[in-house]
């Protein structure tokens, strides 16, 4: 399960400690403007070593184009698309080849496959969120052409809703030696009405289902999401009237299909695990320990994660918004 979406296809490929990773995507439509200036805005957004806030792991994460374009237009051949891992310390992850890091995919995978890359995760590492975002990037290009705007913002970190007190909680877990976690928000405006299917291809199930795709997401709401559960329901329809609906609880999702109104996610994103407090494991082998995470690691994710969620909401979005182009 390494490939995304029916229409818009995005595959993703290379390891954290690997020689490189990147994405094909196929179904891109053709005649569109591209360069790697279009892409590089946005994974400069995700790129780690850009502030004491981040992962101290210094890459350029450098998108290049190898194929689906010609003198600077897309052809509808698959694009390829590439990042060169310049920065590895894998040597920082010896120590961990025979334990598991709590919170880490480490002991599923392992029970899945019986082998793993201990070297900063492997396939379950942030690093593979490259791909998603450089295709990202592409489909949102596509999506503003047609009117569509796809934004992301982060709402809370460990319960601080201000820039200033969201950057303390971070910087103080860090020097704990601990990290936070937080929720993000993403919007999607001028959306059109129509989009999803009903039943089994609702927008919001496909949505929900790539937000929860990322790796640190654990919960994920459309609209007022869980509020919903404490209203009645006259507070809660959004009524209509001939200007439009005079509310969005419902998050610009009725009955799984988009009502025209502004689509509005938000995620909850868990604590990163690399911590170098002291917690308690257990190696391949059965045996107990105990572990602390030393190396480059994120006190907190939350702000990396913007650009890969908002990136994750616009391939949903250009893929049902080619799915309805063939019904016209």
């Amino acid at each position: 399960m390494n490939t995304f979406g029916k229409n818009f296809r995005i595959t993703t490929f290379g390891e954290s400690h690997g020689t490189a990773v990147g994405v094909v995507i196929d179904g891109c439509p053709a005649r569109m403007g591209l360069s790697e200036a279009d892409i590089q805005p946005l994974l400069d957004r995700r790129r780690p070593g850009t502030s004491p806030l981040t992962s101290a792991r210094k890459e350029s994460d450098q998108i290049v184009i190898l194929s689906g374009t010609f003198e600077g237009l897309t052809t509808g051949a698959p694009i390829a698309m590439l990042v060169t891992n310049e920065n590895q310390h894998s040597s920082d992850y010896d120590a961990l080849r025979d334990l598991f890091r709590p919170g880490h995919a480490d002991f599923s995978y392992f029970s899945k496959y019986g082998i793993r890359d201990h070297r900063g995760g492997g396939r379950s590492s942030g690093r593979e969120t490259i791909g998603r975002v450089a295709a990202g990037a592409v489909a949102m290009k596509w999506l503003q052409a047609q009117g569509i705007t796809v934004t992301g913002s982060i709402r809370e970190v460990h319960g601080t809703t201000t820039p200033g007190e969201m950057e303390q909680e971070i910087l103080s877990a860090k020097e704990r030696g601990d990290s936070v976690g937080g929720i993000v928000e993403c919007t999607a405006s001028v959306c059109p009405a129509g989009l999803g299917d009903p039943v089994f291809g609702k927008l919001d199930a496909l949505i929900a289902g790539a937000m929860m795709g990322i790796g640190a997401v654990k919960g994920v709401e459309i609209g007022d999401g869980f509020a919903v559960a404490r209203r009645f329901g006259s507070e809660n329809n959004d009524s209509i009237t001939a200007g439009g609906f005079a509310s969005n609880h419902a998050g610009g999702i009725l009955g799984g299909i988009s009502s025209g109104q502004e689509i509005v996610v938000r995620l909850a994103v868990k604590p990163t695990p690399s911590i170098a407090t002291v917690q308690k494991t257990r190696d391949i082998h059965g045996n107990e320990a105990e572990i602390s995470i030393s190396g480059r690691h994120d006190p907190c994710i939350v702000p990396r994660i913007v650009p890969v969620a908002e990136a994750m909401l616009a391939l949903v979005l250009a893929d049902c918004l080619l799915e309805q182009m063939k019904y016209r």
